[in-house]
């Protein structure tokens, strides 16, 4: 069995880490790299980051924050947000990625998926799934989860696969900032209709929602900001109780 992950998100705006609630009601949440420094200390096991805006701006990453965060760390980094073709890819990895977001424009675009699989490898491609319970049924969201789109999100996580993705990111924007817990049945749902890991995103405020999501479901790791950058969660305690309650966990550094 895999080992389950934990790992730290960077929302970035303006060049700060920033944290909301339902993607709205941001706030400042400190020093990128000085967080970043610090989950590689803590022992995080890898770290996202998402620059939350660049697609709404229609801007590119901003690159050069990448490449000092890359600089600072050993463990493995996804970087995402206004990620478009082949040559933002390019300029992302030479910053020093080790693997690339896509949620917009594998919606808008979804050979972009395939090309850059092709190109990079499968293990490169993660594809963000902003999923909103919304009319009875999860449905996919872009631009920040600002629109929706036609798209169901089991069915749209079954496709990317098929197109190349190594990597689900699944956010439930109803979860998102809440700390009450992880999206349980559309975590389950998609991570049982895909043969590759899913990252759990959105609702982590306590240990055990962690514990409740490795045990409950088919997650492959557990992602959160909030409860990281103000410390409420420190990540040596958290992995020390869920392996306390038996789940194979990576140790420490």
């Amino acid at each position: 069995m895999l080992k389950k992950r934990i790992i730290p998100c960077l929302d970035i705006q303006d060049g700060r880490t920033v944290k909301g609630i339902n993607f709205v009601d941001i706030q400042d949440a400190g020093d990128p790299i000085e967080l970043a420094k610090r989950y590689v200390e803590e022992g995080a096991d890898e770290l996202v980051f998402l620059d939350i805006t660049a697609t709404v701006e229609k801007r590119k990453t901003l690159v050069e924050l990448v490449t000092r965060i890359a600089a600072e760390i050993n463990i493995p980094f996804t970087v995402g947000g206004g990620i478009n073709t082949i040559e933002d890819v390019i300029d992302i990895i030479k910053a020093g990625a080790d693997k690339v977001s896509v949620n917009s424009s594998a919606v808008k675009n979804p050979k972009l998926i395939s090309e850059i699989a092709n190109e990079f490898g499968n293990q490169c491609v993660v594809v963000a799934i902003d999923t909103k319970f919304d009319g009875n049924e999860w449905i996919v969201f872009v631009h920040g989860g600002r629109t929706p789109t036609p798209l169901k999100t089991i069915e749209w996580a079954k496709e990317v696969e098929r197109l190349g993705a190594g990597e689900i990111l699944l956010t439930s924007m109803n979860n998102d900032g809440t700390k009450s817990g992880f999206a349980m049945d559309i975590t389950d749902a998609v991570s049982r209709a895909v043969n590759i890991p899913v990252i759990a995103s959105g609702g982590a405020g306590t240990k055990d929602h962690f514990v409740t999501l490795f045990k409950q479901t088919h997650a492959s790791a557990g992602l959160a900001a909030s409860i990281f950058h103000y410390g409420e969660i420190p990540i040596p305690e958290l992995k020390a109780h869920l392996q306390n309650e038996k789940i194979s966990i990576r140790q420490c550094l």
